[in-house]
Parts: C-alpha cells; sequence; structure tokens
C-alpha cells in the first residue's frame, strides 16, 4: 500500500531527486533516474557561484537547472496531496480502500507551495537578471 502522506513528503524532502517516483513505481523507473541529473548540474552551477562569483556564464546557465528540478519536486508534492482518497488508491493501490491521508498530506502540501513559489521566482529573479546583463555586456562590446 503506497501512503499519499509519506509520498508527499517524499516529494517535498527528495523531490528533485527522483526519490518520489522510487517510491510509488521502483527502481527501474526511467523517469526517477532522469530526475537527478538536473539537480545536480544545477548544484554544480551553485557550486561555480560561489567559486568564480556571478559573471560565470556557465554558472548562471546551471542554476535554473537547480530551481527548475526543485520547483518540480514542489510541483509533484502538491499534485501528490491533493489528489482525492479514491483517485491514488485506484492509481497507486489498486483500488483498495486505504487509510486516508488526513493533515499530513495538507501540511505537506503547504510547505511544498511556499517552497515551491520561492525557488520559482529566485530562478526567475536570477535568470532574468543574468540574461539581461548578458545582452547589455554584448551590446556594449558591439559598440565598442
Amino acid at each position: 500500500m503506497k501512503s499519499k502522506t509519506l509520498a508527499t513528503w517524499i516529494a517535498l524532502i527528495g523531490g528533485s531527486l527522483g526519490l518520489h517516483r522510487f517510491y510509488l513505481h521502483g527502481f527501474r523507473d526511467a523517469v526517477g533516474w532522469l530526475h537527478p541529473l538536473p539537480a545536480l548540474l544545477g548544484f554544480y552551477g551553485v557550486q561555480r557561484v560561489r567559486e568564480f562569483g556571478q559573471d560565470d556564464q556557465l554558472s548562471w546557465a546551471l542554476v535554473p537547472l537547480l530551481g527548475a528540478a526543485v520547483a518540480a519536486g514542489m510541483l509533484m508534492a502538491i499534485i501528490y496531496g491533493l489528489t482525492s482518497d479514491e483517485k491514488w488508491d485506484a492509481r497507486f493501490n489498486g483500488g483498495e480502500p486505504a487509510s486516508h491521508s488526513g493533515w499530513g498530506a495538507v501540511i505537506g502540501v503547504i510547505f511544498a507551495l511556499m517552497i515551491g513559489a520561492g525557488v520559482l521566482m529566485a530562478t526567475i529573479a536570477f535568470s532574468g537578471q543574468r540574461f539581461f546583463e548578458y545582452q547589455i555586456e554584448e551590446a556594449r562590446k558591439i559598440s565598442r
């Protein structure tokens, strides 16, 4: 029996690494194995920002991958937590009624919404800022 509350919290904590997919579909899930790559590349971009500063072009290309991976994990936590118990049981528990999810899933959805919105806004702001700064630098090089 797959718990909706547990799946919500696994997606909240380790969704960017695909841990929720492994819980629900097992370790043979190909989509689950695709999750860690963008997250790790994005984390490498964050390390490059810490080492070389924000002017490193590779880092501003990689950091949004981490933001997108975290936001995707939060989205899955929200989807799992808001799925009705009947639909959850039909999809993941073979139609057998399981225990009701209760407040644990709702609290997980609240945290996922807060974290996901913050990460998504920060990713868009960072990417937009670096993109437009890069465009200004290129325009200055051309005008010289």
